[in-house]
């Protein structure tokens, strides 16, 4: 499904300033995903976090590796102002995380927390990291799957075709697009997180506080009328629990091992040194 990119560059822009308050699904992925670095033996020099946001992660990662060289990437140039603010001393890039301005084979660790939904093609966001992630190098992501806000995404299947929920991709493609990019040792996983709200209203209000609109090109332009509205209201219903209503979220976790360019005997067209 073809994302709006500007679209999604404002709606994280005007978010920034507000993100870190709202989004505690988004912490807690954070502090899973760092839980799985403490099983790495690994001391990284240079370190990258492709889809910075706030710059949180790579603080914790400054604090936990204070010898390495930290580089914070985000498309949103609110994002990354907004991380300046915190870590004034810090390499921050404005970039796509298809087209990465950094060596290629540059990197020890590389990771991404919650980005991967928000780009249109993942193996070609597979292949950039590819690039320049060292062949000993390790990658750590995480992304949302396909039954993130199921509660939602099936409310509004009942009322009409438009796209109101981003898509998502499930793990077993990931893990392929991994292993097609030439990554060793891929390992995916996946669990749920559910965060409860009191009412419908307040869910969707939270998703656009933090920037997760619909950002798919296959969203309806028109006003949202209220007797449609309404009747998402009554759909979701069927997920109230007592006088709480869940949303869900799909956490899918990767691991793996940079690209071995010696193995393969020369280098791939996509892998040729710039």
């Amino acid at each position: 499904m073809k994302l709006d990119k500007k679209w999604l560059i404002d709606a994280f822009d005007h978010a920034a300033p507000r993100y870190d308050a709202a989004a505690k699904v988004q912490q807690e992925i954070r502090f899973r995903l760092l839980e799985r670095l403490e099983f790495l033996l690994i001391q990284p020099h240079i370190i990258v976090d492709v889809g910075c946001g706030t710059g949180t992660l790579g603080r914790e990662l400054q604090f936990r590796f204070p010898d390495a060289q930290m580089i914070s990437i985000d498309i949103s140039s609110g994002m990354i102002k907004e991380a300046q603010k915190h870590s004034p001393n810090a390499q921050f890039l404005c970039a796509d995380a298809m087209q990465i301005p950094l060596p290629d084979q540059s990197v020890d660790l590389l990771v991404s927390n919650l980005m991967l939904q928000w780009v249109d093609d993942f193996n070609a966001v597979f292949q950039e990291w590819a690039r320049i992630l060292k062949p000993n190098g390790t990658l750590l992501f995480t992304t949302f799957g396909p039954d993130t806000l199921y509660e939602l995404q099936s409310s509004w299947a009942q009322v009409d075709g438009f796209d109101h929920v981003n898509h998502f991709i499930d793990l077993h493609t990931l893990g392929d697009g991994l292993a097609a990019a030439g990554f060793r040792h891929p390992v995916m996983d996946a669990d749920r997180l559910t965060q409860t709200f009191p009412n419908v209203l307040n869910i969707m209000k939270h998703l656009k506080t933090i920037g997760a609109h619909n950002v798919n090109q296959g969203r309806s332009k028109g006003l949202l009328g209220k007797d449609k509205f309404q009747a998402v209201l009554r759909a979701y219903e069927t997920y109230r629990q007592d006088d709480i209503y869940p949303a869900t979220y799909e956490v899918v976790y990767g691991y793996a091992q940079g690209v071995v360019i010696q193995e393969l005997g020369t280098f791939p067209l996509k892998f040729q040194p710039r």
